[in-house]
């Protein structure tokens, strides 16, 4: 029986013609190991990932071997970006099992959902010292059948761990971010830039950590220049190297070796809005220009929204290839078939790219931008329920049954703010508002800062095993610190000291952890630096002349906002305090810079307002 042929997943859709009787993620495939009484094969992965393309073609679509697997498991697959909650729970899992955590993950549970064995991608038969998938199944069968009370307990244990939390760290906000920057400098390759060997990633939430906390007031000025300094070397680096496409501009998502050569070739929505926004960050408008041409001419769709990746493989001159339509020059790439793009459009990588190209728009002066950012905030608030709520992904008009998780809300929810801030449209900076206030009237009824409408994924809360939110952030910055960023900057907008305590309350049992690992969590990090510096806001009123624009734009303020009187009105008329009494004087632009609520007072021309700001405090 194929019930993956029309799953709104494309990593699903792939695997739909193979032998193996998939089952997509929920309950029936668990009631179907409960009434046979076999162990179920949780296999994780995603439409981009090389390796499990390889694995599919390799074990997947074997038919003696999935004659084999469908006679003695229950088979799951699962789009790990579609159900990131279940990707984490098992992430989770399997690392008791394997140091070398990824993607195909494969993970053996009971009948329960309960894991007991785990593994990432085996090869067909056993080669230098790993064990062939067939062995890997004949192994967990064997214990499943001969052994069934031991791992019904271990299972048990491990479930238990999982979903008990830790003894809580002390709560705080007041870490020592010289320490942490001084940690972040003494691991950074120097060579070819970046941190840490090989296998080597972006990282790019620390290095957006790194240059807000270069600019926030928490760190004395030479140390300020030192980690200025690395993030613009890291930068450099990679513009230079193999992890970008020099013809249609997007960032790879990880390089094989140190100096950032063979890269893996897929290319990820969420590194490219981040790396978008941290290029603009420090005024480098062609590899800016380059990641929004990529944006918007390889992930976009028909609806304005973005895809979530671009695979690494493609087929040229008829073969199967990874990577080598890359290496091809425009001309050449003309008579290739591109790499496939999923074209699932994810709501939360979408909010981050909605105000990466927001902020990146607005600093370097590009209104089209700002544009492109709005067209995809209307497609992904279009796909909302009739009640409002949020649905996880998107295909071609067809909703996701999997719910929407915390970075959704968290991830569009600032995305919108950062919207209408360069853009002037109040309506995107009350969406974000409401949808910030969903997650804390959802919180305060479930005894959490933050919670989502419908709580955590059914299947995994049905059997014990939904776990808390994942502050995780190596790739890119969890749910929890962008609800958290979101309400900071609401606080900054409104005055409303809730929004302030919540973003505190929610990122303080976890900013001990961030100062003791801070490539793991830069972006809690970068909102816990805004939260204790200095809460600047630069407000442009009125119809400003190009060069007062740039100088506006050359403060580099978190908060800044160019606005006409009308759209400033308008945001105090909806309830944004900030903007309560600002306006143009006599016929002129007007710049307010402001501190803590407390503003200066206003400017008029170029000149004066860039001697406000070089007059810092």
């Amino acid at each position: 029986m194929n019930r993956l042929a029309d799953a709104v997943s494309p990593y699903l859709r792939s695997h739909a013609d193979n032998p193996v009787d998939w089952f997509p993620w929920g309950e029936e495939a668990f009631e179907e190991a409960r009434r046979r009484d076999v162990p179920v094969l949780v296999s994780i992965g995603y439409a981009t990932c090389h390796w499990c393309h390889v694995m599919a073609r390799e074990s997947f679509s074997d038919p003696e071997l999935a004659a084999s697997l469908n006679e003695r498991f229950v088979a799951i697959k699962v789009d790990r970006e579609e159900h990131p909650d279940v990707d984490a729970t098992y992430l989770a899992a399997a690392g008791v099992f394997t140091a070398n955590l990824g993607w195909p993950l494969n993970v053996f549970t009971t009948p329960e959902g309960r894991a007991f064995f785990a593994g990432t991608y085996s090869p067909p038969v056993a080669m230098m010292g790993q064990a062939s998938f067939r062995q890997v199944l004949d192994a967990v069968e064997d214990a499943w059948s001969q052994r069934r009370d031991d791992v019904e307990k271990s299972a048990a244990d491990l479930a238990g761990l999982l979903v008990t939390p830790p003894s809580p760290p002390p709560e705080r906000t007041d870490i020592d971010f010289s320490a942490v920057v001084a940690e972040l400098l003494g691991h950074e390759d120097r060579q070819f830039g970046g941190f840490g060997g090989a296998p080597k990633f972006p990282v790019t939430p620390v290095l957006l950590f790194a240059l807000r906390a270069s600019r926030a007031g928490v760190l004395e000025p030479p140390v300020a220049e030192a980690v200025d300094a690395l993030v613009r070397r890291t930068l450099d680096a990679m513009a230079a190297s193999g992890l970008r496409d020099p013809v249609e501009g997007g960032f790879f998502r990880y390089a094989t070796r140190r100096d950032w050569t063979e890269p893996h070739y897929e290319r990820m929505l969420y590194d490219n809005a981040q790396l978008l926004r941290a290029y603009a960050e420090v005024g480098n408008e062609e590899i800016a220009a380059g990641i929004v041409a990529f944006l918007a001419n390889v992930l976009r769709r028909a609806s304005g929204a973005f895809g979530s990746a671009q695979d690494s493989e493609s087929i040229l001159d008829g073969q199967r290839n990874e990577g080598g339509y890359y290496v091809l020059d425009a001309a050449e790439r003309r008579h290739q078939h591109a790499p496939a793009v999923d074209g699932k459009v994810l709501t939360g990588w979408n909010g981050l790219a909605i105000g990466a190209l927001a902020r990146a728009g607005a600093l370097l002066g590009r209104a089209d931008w700002v544009s492109l950012a709005a067209v995809a905030a209307d497609a992904v608030l279009a796909t909302r329920r009739s009640d409002g709520t949020l649905i996880r992904a998107v295909l071609d008009d067809r909703p996701s049954a999997a719910a929407a998780t915390l970075e959704d809300y968290g991830m569009l929810a600032r995305g919108l703010l950062d919207l209408a801030l360069a853009g002037g449209e109040v309506r995107f900076a009350v969406t974000g508002r409401e949808l910030l206030d969903t997650l804390l009237a959802e919180g305060e009824s479930s005894g959490t800062v933050f919670a989502v409408p419908g709580g955590p994924d059914a299947t995994l809360a049905r059997r014990g095993l939904a776990l808390p939110s994942d502050p995780g952030e190596g790739a890119y910055p969890s749910g929890l610190s962008q609800a958290a960023s979101a309400a900071l900057l609401l606080f900054e907008l409104t005055g409303e000291e809730r929004y302030r305590r919540a973003a505190a309350d929610a990122l303080a049992p976890i900013a001990a952890l961030a100062a003791q690992r801070p490539i793991s969590l830069g972006g809690t990090l970068e909102v816990l630096a805004e939260l204790i510096g200095r809460g600047r806001a630069l407000l442009v009123v009125g119809a400003p002349e190009a060069e007062l624009a740039q100088v506006a734009r050359s403060g580099r303020l978190e908060l800044t906002a160019v606005l006409s009187d009308a759209q400033a009105a308008a945001f105090a008329e909806a309830g944004f305090a900030l903007f309560e009494g600002r306006a143009s004087r006599n016929g002129a632009a007007t710049a307010y810079l402001c501190e803590d609520f407390v503003c200066r007072l206003p400017v008029t021309g170029a000149a004066a307002l860039a001697a406000l700001l070089a007059g810092g405090d």
